[in-house]
Protein backbone atom coordinates (compact mmCIF):
# COMPACT_ATOMS: atom_id res chain seq x y z
CA UNK A 1 0.00 0.00 0.00
CA UNK A 2 1.23 3.50 -0.81
CA UNK A 3 2.40 5.88 1.85
CA UNK A 4 -0.06 8.63 2.68
CA UNK A 5 1.42 12.13 2.47
CA UNK A 6 0.06 15.51 3.39
CA UNK A 7 0.03 17.54 0.16
CA UNK A 8 0.20 20.88 1.96
CA UNK A 9 3.27 19.77 3.86
CA UNK A 10 4.89 18.38 0.72
CA UNK A 11 4.30 21.67 -1.10
CA UNK A 12 5.79 23.68 1.77
CA UNK A 13 8.81 21.36 1.98
CA UNK A 14 9.42 21.70 -1.75
CA UNK A 15 9.23 25.51 -1.53
CA UNK A 16 11.52 25.55 1.51
CA UNK A 17 14.12 23.42 -0.26
CA UNK A 18 14.01 25.69 -3.31
CA UNK A 19 14.55 28.76 -1.11
CA UNK A 20 17.56 27.07 0.48
CA UNK A 21 19.05 26.36 -2.94
CA UNK A 22 18.46 29.96 -4.07
CA UNK A 23 20.04 31.29 -0.87
CA UNK A 24 23.13 29.14 -1.41
CA UNK A 25 23.52 30.49 -4.95
CA UNK A 26 23.14 34.09 -3.71
CA UNK A 27 25.67 33.54 -0.93
CA UNK A 28 28.18 32.29 -3.45
CA UNK A 29 27.56 35.20 -5.81
CA UNK A 30 27.29 38.07 -3.33
CA UNK A 31 28.91 36.86 -0.15
CA UNK A 32 32.32 38.44 -0.64
CA UNK A 33 34.15 40.39 2.03
CA UNK A 34 35.04 44.04 1.67
CA UNK A 35 38.69 43.15 1.16
CA UNK A 36 37.84 40.80 -1.69
CA UNK A 37 35.70 43.46 -3.36
CA UNK A 38 38.46 46.06 -2.98
CA UNK A 39 41.07 43.66 -4.32
CA UNK A 40 38.96 42.86 -7.37
CA UNK A 41 38.36 46.55 -8.04
CA UNK A 42 42.09 47.29 -7.80
CA UNK A 43 42.87 44.45 -10.22
CA UNK A 44 40.33 45.81 -12.71
CA UNK A 45 41.81 49.30 -12.44
CA UNK A 46 45.32 47.96 -12.97
CA UNK A 47 44.20 45.99 -16.04
CA UNK A 48 42.47 49.08 -17.49
CA UNK A 49 45.56 51.22 -16.97
CA UNK A 50 47.78 48.57 -18.53
CA UNK A 51 45.47 48.30 -21.52
CA UNK A 52 45.33 52.09 -21.98
CA UNK A 53 49.10 52.39 -21.67
CA UNK A 54 49.71 49.84 -24.39
CA UNK A 55 47.45 51.46 -26.98
CA UNK A 56 49.00 52.30 -30.32
CA UNK A 57 46.76 55.28 -31.06
CA UNK A 58 46.19 57.76 -28.30
CA UNK A 59 42.58 59.00 -28.03
CA UNK A 60 42.14 62.58 -29.20
CA UNK A 61 40.95 65.28 -26.84
CA UNK A 62 37.48 66.55 -27.83
CA UNK A 63 38.33 70.07 -26.61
Amino acid sequence: MAEIINLKRAKKDRARNQKRKDAAVNRAAHGRTGAEKTSTEMERGRADRLLDASRRDKPEDPA
